[in-house]
């Protein structure tokens, strides 16, 4: 569905946009990948990789509506991706993490609405569920956003649907390049926040690959959830460095014991597919009701009430053999 289609990606740069782009390349003709990002270095260093003639580097922030609209001209799908993500910079500088993360997913919607877009798929977190952190919360804020957004699009032909997902391992800013680094460096102890900490774990391509495909499935309104396995930070620790001893630094502000992406208090409206769960709108949707099957023709089953999706209870967990396999 990607050939000869014009695919902008907001954030770009990061992690998820140079792999979601090198994904386009390999799979697909598409007719224009634009990077929409406001790191001038970033595109420069990413544009001595993928020089294919179909890229386009769009300088702009997420924050400037204009821009945002100029960028989205001609355009068939955004992936938005584009977000302060760090936990503790964002109880840090509350404000600036509210002006990216919430203003920023508004001015996709209205540019994605003022220009006809066909499909949008926002990147959220499982730190959006039950948040108890800044990040979380704005991040909530944003799923609701795009949402609500396929009411104020009514019989337009634009769509907005989310896919939210846990800890992609070795992706910057998370904590396996950060071990990495401290060992590299002959750190004789690895921190560790909490003895019971877990996290769900995925791969950089895992994420990319299951995004695709929520664009052939998506209805519109609908969250993502996929099924993937979790892990404890301690065993991420030894499956790095099994020689080395740990020492318990405590949480950091904002962050959890576990992390959930099904929450129980949306557990009436949570259908559980094959590999993956759909968390349907709570609000209601004058062009469609029935999020039980999606576009592709799959068919789910609503979950028992006060079901919870959590990394604490998860029933698939990686070993140091498995994670070691993945991070390769």
């Amino acid at each position: 569905m990607f050939n000869d289609k014009s695919i902008l990606i907001t954030g770009g740069t990061g992690s998820f946009g140079k792999c979601y782009t090198k994904t386009l390349l390999e799979r697909y003709k598409p007719k224009k990948i634009v990077i929409f990002s406001r790191d001038e270095l970033k595109q420069f260093e990413m544009a001595q990789t993928y020089n294919a003639s179909c890229m386009r580097y769009f300088l702009g922030d997420v924050r400037d509506e204009s821009r945002l609209k100029e960028a989205t001209i001609g355009i068939d799908y955004i992936i938005h991706a584009a977000a302060l993500k760090q936990v503790p910079a964002a109880e840090y500088n509350p404000t600036e993490c509210i002006k990216t993360n919430i203003y920023g997913a508004q001015n996709v919607i209205n540019a994605a609405l003022s220009n006809g877009i066909s499909k949008v798929i926002a990147l959220s977190t499982d730190k959006a569920a039950n948040p108890i952190n800044l990040y979380g919360a704005t991040k909530l804020a944003s799923d609701k956003l795009f949402v609500a957004a396929n009411n104020i699009a009514g019989m337009r032909k634009t769509r907005f649907s989310v896919v939210r997902y846990g800890n992609v391992i070795g992706s910057r800013g998370s904590v396996v390049p950060f071990f990495q680094k401290l060992i590299c460096e002959g750190a004789k102890e690895l921190p560790i926040t909490d003895p019971e900490m877990t996290r769900f774990m995925i791969t950089l391509q895992q994420g990319v690959d299951f995004v695709l495909k929520n664009f052939e499935r998506m209805k519109g309104g609908e969250t993502f959830v996929p099924k993937i396995p979790s892990m404890k930070i301690t065993e991420v620790a030894k499956a790095l460095a099994p020689n080395l001893p740990h020492k318990i630094v405590g949480i950091r502000p904002g962050e959890k014991i576990h992390e959930t992406m099904c929450p129980s208090d949306d557990s009436h409206i949570t259908y559980e597919f094959n590999d993956y769960y759909v968390i349907a709108p709570t609000i209601q949707f004058s062009f469609i009701t029935d999020f039980s099957t999606n576009v592709l023709g799959e068919s789910g089953k609503l979950v028992p009430r006060g079901f919870s999706y959590d990394s604490g209870t998860n029933k698939q967990w990686l070993s140091c053999e498995e994670f070691l396999e993945l991070l390769q």
